[in-house]
């Protein structure tokens, strides 16, 4: 072999196809490019914008967030994202003046007790003098810490373990309400491995999800002042909204923040509005795949990254590849769910909207799963005097509300909005957003079908899953995946 053959073989570029432009694909596409010069880079979306489900728009003052509206922070891969795209000093927390939750209780909102973090509950007094729950309730729940932990290690769904350490009660009025409003999932099926492995953990560790907390607390207390971060975990009520943060100008923008890094760079393609319809193995090379665009030539890539929902990716998937990994990928199940932004004046309520949002029992038997009250959690969110509301509809355990055109689901959302908080006039303005088979379900036995999958993978070299639908639906596990992927494909 000559030295220019030589030098040419050494050279040869590596090329991967990323199947989809959401946060997902743009992380892997990222973290391609960053890590090899030798690879290209071919990221095509089917729709005419990247982003997926992030997607934020401005209008009459408002800047509207119409999929997520913030990341939880001590996941560190969304921040670490940022720093390499140089997208740090955009970030904003969460504006600690209105740092709590409410919950709905005989149709009234009223504040999730003091430092009760999901399940977690650090403040025994606020738990003591809480109307949310009886006074049966309220003991029933403090009784954890005597209760003896599991002796077996195998999956449990979510209602299994409050109900069982915490009671009954305590599963409908809080955790349901505050753990549904993250996953839309129904809690007997959800699996508290998959989604809240610390709680589990706190119950086999010290024996009680309380007293591990106040061990937690207690660590915190000895630390030195110069060692403690910069947000609060502990501060407000409900989800741990001091670990969140967002983008000043909608998390849009670092969307747009990682395209630029990308298109900067002369190893990636992005193509807009092209639909993947099939995946093979190509005939005259057994380690290229071929992805077939509807319309056109297959394209040849030495390695696939898909970041599709999994029954998009099935669908994909030729039979002839491996019916075993489709089948798997078919038993995640999705829920769909709606939501609808609204603009209003403050003045327009009789409650005063004090809070981060509100969540609604299913046993309040209403047609709403949560209200964020999102110019109260970000700032320039909404105009002086005015509120951006987001409620949300649908989900696991109310499928059928989706089945209503957007009129109607407007109509209901605001006759809610009314019964709940006295709204007195009509919304500024109101849109309905839909997502359709979007959010996975991790149900009980989650992990090993993730598993199996991923047994299933090692049959199909060069072909690599990722995205919300495997461990975990947050914007930074999103992103953690999409790296994953991209350094077994290197």
């Amino acid at each position: 072999m000559t030295e220019s053959a030589s030098n040419t073989t050494e050279s040869k570029t590596f090329r991967v196809a990323v199947i989809g432009g959401g946060i997902t694909g743009l992380a892997a596409a990222q973290r391609l490019v960053s890590r090899s010069n030798n690879v290209q880079v071919v990221l095509l979306e089917s729709s005419r914008r990247l982003g997926g489900i992030i997607r934020t728009e401005a209008a009459d003052g408002y800047l509207m967030e119409l999929g997520p509206d913030s990341f939880i922070t001590n996941k560190p891969a969304a921040l670490q994202l940022c720093e390499e795209i140089g997208f740090t000093d955009q970030l904003i927390p969460t504006d600690a003046g209105f740092r709590r939750s409410l919950v709905l209780r005989n149709g009234k909102p009223l504040p999730v007790p003091d430092g009760f973090m999901l399940m977690a509950p650090s403040n025994p007094w606020a738990i003591l003098t809480t109307p949310v729950l009886s006074i049966a309730g309220r003991l029933r729940l403090l009784s954890e810490a005597w209760i003896a932990r599991r002796t077996t290690d195998e999956d449990e769904s979510l209602a299994s373990f409050v109900r069982r350490r915490f009671g009954q009660q305590a599963l409908e009025r809080l955790v349901q309400p505050l753990v549904g409003g993250i996953y839309t999932a129904d809690p007997e099926k959800l699996s508290l491995k998959a989604t809240l492995p610390r709680f589990p953990e706190m119950e086999q560790s010290h024996g009680s999800v309380i007293r591990a907390t106040m061990a937690q607390q207690r660590i915190d207390r000895n630390r030195s002042p110069q060692s403690h971060s910069v947000v609060n975990e502990s501060s407000g009520s409900g989800a741990r909204y001091g670990l969140f943060a967002s983008a000043a100008g909608g998390l849009s923008d670092m969307v747009t923040a990682i395209e630029r890094t990308l298109r900067k760079s002369r190893q990636v393609e992005i193509q807009l509005g092209v639909e993947v319809t099939a995946l093979e193995r190509l005939p005259a090379s057994a380690s290229q795949w071929g992805v077939q665009l509807r319309d056109q030539r297959p394209m040849a890539f030495d390695a696939v990254i898909m970041t599709l929902p999994t029954h998009a990716a099935a669908r994909i998937l030729s039979a002839a590849i491996s019916p075993e990994l489709q089948a798997a990928l078919q038993e995640i199940e999705y829920a769909s769910s709606a939501i609808v932004v609204s603009g209003h004046r403050l003045s327009d309520f009789d409650h005063p909207l004090d809070a981060f949002g509100l969540v609604v029992p299913a046993i309040e038997k209403r047609k709403i799963m949560a209200v964020s009250f999102s110019s109260r959690k970000f700032p320039d969110r909404a105009p002086a005097g005015q509120i951006l509301l987001r409620t949300f509809v649908g989900g696991a355990l109310q499928p059928e509300l989706l089945h209503n055109d957007d009129e109607m689901i407007s109509g209901f959302v605001n006759d809610e909005l009314r019964s709940i908080f006295g709204m007195k006039a009509e919304p500024m303005f109101s849109e309905v957003i839909r997502y359709n088979n979007a959010m996975p379900q991790y149900h009980v036995g989650h992990l090993d079908r993730v598993a199996r999958i991923e047994s299933l993978l090692k049959n199909t070299p060069g072909l690599y899953l990722a995205g919300s639908a495997y461990t975990g639906v947050g914007i930074p596990d999103s992103i953690a995946s999409g790296w994953l992927a991209a350094e077994h494909a290197l």
